[in-house]
């Protein structure tokens, strides 16, 4: 399965972030993508922003690639008002492409939940079925989609939607959708539906901190002494060993850190 989700992840890299085919375009728009698509330095590198430079002065309405590839370094730099400027032209351009994306980042990097859900209801209208995958390849976009109604306290549409996806013919299990169903639920106080959702997430991929951790939290609830104790202590066990929700780039939702864990399994030795 872990295999299967790292093929899939990068298929799904690779054909967002896949050089567009130059012969498609016209005139100088052709020529803008064949200079937009010849190596430069590394991402963000000046040589690298110059090139995307020179290509969209020829054509400044038609090549969404460029927009986007010039876009990244700012994102990833933390200067968001550049990024969005960016990133809004090669939407205009191409929304199909490139709105799953805006909303991916609206998500992860700008906490800008509402934008983010529009972006992906949009996809929707556009692309009936499966909207796709997040930019990192460890989402798909419905998850997304759920986890900005849980951030925005509306948990019944975040449930909703979990529920519907994870219930479809054609779902797979991805990585981390049962834990965030799972605690969604326990944020409803749905504690009995947690448990299930939680040990569904064992079931598929058992290598996080967070699931046991939650799965504590739940056991708690329901007044398992025992149980409550063992998932707590098994999920300070896999967060030493490194196993957690991490991210290069920002903190994931419903990531946890060892003082939550050590505020719980110090109470029992003092």
């Amino acid at each position: 399965m872990k295999y299967l989700l790292l093929l899939l992840s990068a298929i799904h890299f690779l054909n967002l972030m896949g050089q567009p085919n130059c012969n498609t375009f016209e005139g100088d728009c052709k020529k803008a993508c064949e200079i937009a698509t010849k190596p430069a330095g590394g991402q963000g590198s000046r040589s690298s922003q110059i090139k995307f430079d020179r290509a969209l002065e020829l054509c400044p309405d038609g090549l969404a690639y460029a927009y986007m590839q010039k876009a990244v370094p700012y994102l990833k730099r933390g200067d968001f008002i550049t990024w969005k400027q960016l990133i809004d032209r090669a939407v205009a351009i191409d929304p199909l492409g490139q709105l799953g994306y805006r909303g991916w980042c609206r998500f992860q990097f700008l906490r800008d939940y509402q934008a983010a859900i529009d972006d992906l209801q949009q996809l929707e209208k556009l692309m009936p079925g499966n909207i796709g995958y997040s930019q990192n390849g460890d989402y798909h976009l419905k998850t997304a989609m759920a986890l900005c109604y849980k951030q925005l306290g509306i948990l019944d549409s975040a449930i909703l939607i979990l529920e519907n996806h994870t219930s479809a013919k054609s779902y797979e299990p991805w990585a981390y959708e049962f834990l965030h169903l799972g605690v969604i639920y326990l944020e409803a106080n749905k504690v009995d539906q947690a448990i299930l959702a939680l040990k569904k997430q064992l079931d598929a991929n058992d290598y996080l901190a967070e699931t046991y951790y939650y799965l504590a939290l739940a056991y708690q609830q329901k007044q398992s002494d025992l149980l409550y104790k063992e998932n707590m202590l098994r999920a300070k066990d896999f967060y030493n060993d490194g196993k957690m929700l991490f991210d290069v780039y920002t903190t994931m939702v419903d990531a946890i850190d060892l003082t939550q864990i050590e505020s719980h399994t110090n109470s029992w030795t003092n």
